[in-house]
């Protein structure tokens, strides 16, 4: 159990009572004649995320009011209740009453809790949730623990980040749950034909690599989660600007992601075969770093041309998704923080996702609605692969002109995957630019809990 949560409501806490103005007369009504008198002098209002810390006879904290939106309320907030640590003072407490999910309320209070305090410590306050009724507190831990794990990765600095240090978080995880991890480095990627990861990855310090882990029954179905581990973007020699390349140390957002999922399917023990690739680089500037107008052979044989060396992790991800459907797993899903398309299509809090599986789609974003972790879709026009032709080779990396740069970018994979059974590619922020309930500003974990989810459905 994840140390924010209590087993149950046995031991004492304070009781949280969430409130809507439909409902605030009847909760009003029935409070001690004190509590209401002091509701009343406060002036606390039934509005989403208003609180009243309601104290006893005392002085003693004895209950706590928390307004929530109407169930009906367009602009409803499920993690609301995220609003909580920050204005509660230490302690434990309990859902008095249940808010309009109490899972999803009870994941946003502890999400809530996260602080990054590598660097720079802070004031923990020791706050802790009772499990509501009819919620699992294990899998609410094992979410939490992902959560937590890829907004580590995600915020710590590339000086402390690099592919050898997502290799160690890796190896960590793996060693955790008993699973397989090998490593391929350096030149030994083009050895094993990796060419694309080792051009990408050559002209930094720290070698590039391709992490590989595996988990779980080989007789069982297998899925393959492929996560951009980009540790690092400058943007190569096409190098990007100061403000472009300020947040790159996030670029390895979808390894990081993947990693976080694979821990939730681990710890579940989910009847699946899992295995988890992830392509670890930086994209650096130095004598040897790949060029614009190169030709390179992926692992597949598909000959590429650098139109940008910006758009290298489709490139790394190329070589990693081949590798994953040499083996003809069930699902493919791949990870990245791949195109700033995405974000001008759609921003930063909605993540597009590409499927040519009309059933997976329509299952992912049931997942997404339920577990509060949005996502959209968005077409593989089949129209714009004509946007991708290299008169040099067998395609370019990046399409000609400024058009559907996240569609592009994802047909340029989709070359890489076409005899998998089912392969889905989301292109993710894995950053909140600014605090929202439950999710602070910085590294954030998108789209592994509608995964989860839907992976849980069919294989938990």
């Amino acid at each position: 159990m994840h140390p924010i949560f209590l087993a149950s409501q046995a031991s004492p806490s304070v009781p949280i009572t969430f409130v809507t103005a439909a409902t605030w007369p009847g909760v009003r009504d029935g409070l001690e004649g004190p509590a209401r008198a002091f509701a009343a002098a406060s002036g606390f209002e039934p509005k989403g995320g208003r609180h009243l810390l309601v104290p006893d006879a005392a002085g003693r904290l004895a209950s706590v009011l928390f307004g929530l939106e109407g169930a009906d309320d367009p602009h409803r907030d499920p993690f609301q209740a995220g609003r909580l640590p920050g204005v509660l003072p230490a302690g434990d407490y309990h859902f008095a009453n249940a808010p309009h999910d109490a899972r999803l309320a009870a994941l946003a209070f502890a999400f809530a809790t996260y602080r990054f305090g590598r660097y720079r410590k802070g004031e923990d306050k020791a706050l802790r949730l009772a499990v509501p009724h009819g919620a699992d507190g294990e899998d609410l831990s094992r979410i939490v623990e992902g959560v937590f794990l890829a907004r580590d990765l995600i915020n710590t600095p590339a000086n402390d980040m690099g592919p050898p240090d997502l290799e160690a978080a890796a190896r960590a995880l793996a060693q955790r749950h008993g699973a397989a991890c090998s490593v391929i480095v350096g030149d030994d990627l083009l050895k094993q034909n990796f060419p694309l990861v080792h051009a990408v990855g050559r002209a930094a310090d720290r070698a590039p690599r391709l992490i590989d882990i595996t988990w779980g029954d080989d007789s069982a179905p297998k899925v393959t989660l492929v996560g951009k581990g980009v540790c690092f973007d400058t943007g190569g020699l096409d190098i990007k600007s100061d403000a472009g390349m300020l947040n790159m140390k996030k670029d390895m957002g979808g390894a990081a992601t993947q990693l976080a999922l694979a821990h939730m399917i681990m710890s579940r023990g989910l009847k699946l075969r899992l295995r988890v690739l992830i392509p670890a680089v930086e994209n650096s500037v130095s004598g040897n770093a790949f060029r614009p107008r190169d030709i390179y052979p992926s692992r597949n044989g598909i000959t590429v041309e650098i139109g940008n060396t910006d758009a290298e992790g489709r490139l790394i991800l190329a070589d990693a998704l081949t590798l994953a459907q040499e083996e003809n797993p069930a699902l493919i899903v791949d990870m990245a923080t791949l195109t700033g398309a995405a974000r001008v299509a759609l921003g930063p809090d909605l993540p597009p996702f590409f499927t040519d599986d009309e059933a997976l789609a329509a299952e992912l974003m049931t997942n997404a609605v339920a577990e509060n972790d949005p996502l959209w879709r968005l077409p593989l026009w089949r129209g714009y692969d004509a946007l991708l032709d290299s008169k040099v080779a067998d395609t370019n990396n990046i399409s000609a002109g400024g058009f559907a740069g996240a569609i592009t970018a994802a047909l340029f994979m989709r070359k890489f995957v076409e005899p998998a059974k089912s392969w889905l590619h989301l292109d993710i922020f894995a950053w909140t630019p600014s605090a929202k309930p439950a999710r602070p500003e910085g590294g954030e974990c998108q789209s592994a809990r509608a995964l989860y989810a839907l992976l849980c459905k069919r294989y938990g």
